[in-house]
């Protein structure tokens, strides 16, 4: 059983945040401006995390693509 369980716990981590740990940051943070936004005021705040990972998209895809060019 706890085998199993840290098998799972190591899943977890590399599927979150193995690829790339700035990402899954900034998903967790957006996730909380979110959950703070939508606690402060009565619009609908929703749209932050869409806003936050189209911005880091593209910040990925470019390191992404540093990493795997040869001189």
């Amino acid at each position: 059983m706890i085998r199993w369980m840290g098998a799972v716990g190591r899943f977890w981590y590399e599927f979150i945040v193995g690829d790339d740990w700035r990402i899954a940051t900034g998903v967790v943070a957006a996730l909380g401006i979110t959950a703070l936004l939508a606690r402060t005021t009565a619009l609908p705040v929703w749209w932050v995390v869409v806003v936050v990972v189209l911005a880091l998209l593209p910040l990925s895809i470019r390191r992404s693509v540093r990493g795997r060019r040869t001189p």
